[in-house]
């Protein structure tokens, strides 16, 4: 049995370094489609998009994290925000961000792009808003930097299995 998603859960790596071969529109459409297809409660969908392919605005991007250089390499980056108008629970909405983004990052793999979460930028968060002339309401929760992997020398590992259960109630006897 073929099984798609988990190869590219267990797949999925983050690339840091890119080609210049440009990111499509439809490429891009396609992995926003991806997120907005996360589970959210109440169905708000609270989740709202920047893509950025300029290369002036990702230059001052860069400027607001440590990690500037993935940012200007990347043919692509996108913006993940919240709208803080249709959001009805911060936990639920902010857990519904991460569905995204990991729906998104998922997405990414199976297309054969790669792609970084980079997280270190929200303490800049309203310069990014500023930049990208976004209102106040929005909420940066994340910026992909997306593109065609340099290479896929990437490595992970995981601690076992065993380790992250708690207890297994009422399973099965082994």
């Amino acid at each position: 049995m073929e099984e798609p998603v988990f190869n590219a859960i267990l797949g999925r790596r983050s690339i840091r370094e890119f080609t210049d071969q440009p990111v499509t529109t439809a490429q891009l459409h396609k992995i926003v489609t991806a997120g907005i297809w996360a589970p959210s409660g109440l169905n708000n969908q609270p989740w709202r998009f920047v893509l950025i392919r300029d290369k002036d605005t990702a230059g001052r991007l860069a400027e607001q994290t440590r990690y500037g250089r993935i940012v200007e390499s990347a043919p692509a980056l996108i913006g993940v925000f919240l709208d803080t108008e249709a959001m009805y629970d911060p936990v639920k909405d902010h857990q519904a961000a991460g569905a995204c983004i990991q729906n998104m990052l998922l997405c990414i793999t199976e297309m054969g792009l790669g792609a970084v979460w980079l997280g270190q930028i929200l303490q800049n968060k309203h310069r990014v808003n500023e930049i990208l002339g976004l209102d106040p309401r929005y909420d940066l929760m994340a910026l992909l930097a997306v593109g065609h992997p340099a290479h896929r020398n990437q490595r992970s590992r995981r601690r076992p299995l065993a380790d992250f259960i708690l207890n297994d109630i009422g399973g099965e006897k082994t």
